[in-house]
């Protein structure tokens, strides 16, 4: 998938479910629980033994989306799209991993937290970012301010984000979508609870592209 499909899909769906999965047996069923929410979407990340196999799992799952979030090395990068991941997020500007992911064609939104960052990604041809810790950087407020002088990129602000402040950050035109762990905490997957999954999924959905 191009990088634009990827954008563009990230942009039509305007929530990604960021996940740190323990058990890669969870995968299916997660990816069932997500489809059936409506939220064809997961980013999975590279926090866990279980992530790799977990991408492979759910990259089969017809009309899912699937990421691989928390890369920190170009190695990584290659085998989560070896086992299917569409596209590549990365949690600062890696300058080793984002070149591997633009010599590759893989799509990949990278940490950017300042203009250094973002004016880093622009030198690698890249027009959309991952504002990372969002809230813990100063929030909205903060990447308006960073967004200024950089007219032709756009934002996925990722850390922090909850329904409480998931519609101010997408009433923001520069914000493709809001990345974010509500919908997938660890305790609904110890508990195998895809029921509550679907729900906050629906919900997400529901609230994300609800009239402003």
């Amino acid at each position: 998938m191009k990088t634009t499909d990827v954008i563009n899909r990230l942009a039509q769906l305007r929530v990604i479910p960021v996940i740190v999965l323990e058990n890669a047996a969870d995968a299916l069923p997660l990816a069932e629980a997500l489809l059936a929410g409506g939220l064809p979407c997961a980013e999975i990340t590279f926090r866990t033994a279980a992530a790799l196999e977990a991408i492979r799992v759910m990259a089969q799952v017809p009309g899912l989306l699937v990421g691989a979030g928390t890369v920190l090395k170009p190695e990584q990068a290659e085998a989560a799209a070896d086992a299917g991941a569409q596209f590549i997020v990365t949690p600062g500007f890696n300058p080793r991993v984002v070149g591997y992911c633009v010599d590759h064609g893989i799509p990949i939104t990278p940490g950017a937290s300042n203009p250094t960052d973002i004016s880093l990604a622009l030198d690698h041809g890249l027009e959309v970012v991952k504002f990372f810790p969002a809230e813990a950087m100063g929030g909205l407020k903060t990447l308006k301010a960073i967004a200024a002088p950089f007219g032709a990129v756009r934002y996925i602000p990722t850390g922090g984000i909850e329904p409480s402040n998931l519609r101010d950050y997408l009433a923001f035109p520069k914000v493709v979508a809001c990345g974010g762990s509500w919908i997938v905490k660890p305790e609904y997957l110890k508990a195998r609870d895809w029921a509550v999954v679907t729900a906050l999924a629906r919900e997400a959905v529901a609230f994300a592209h609800a009239p402003k």
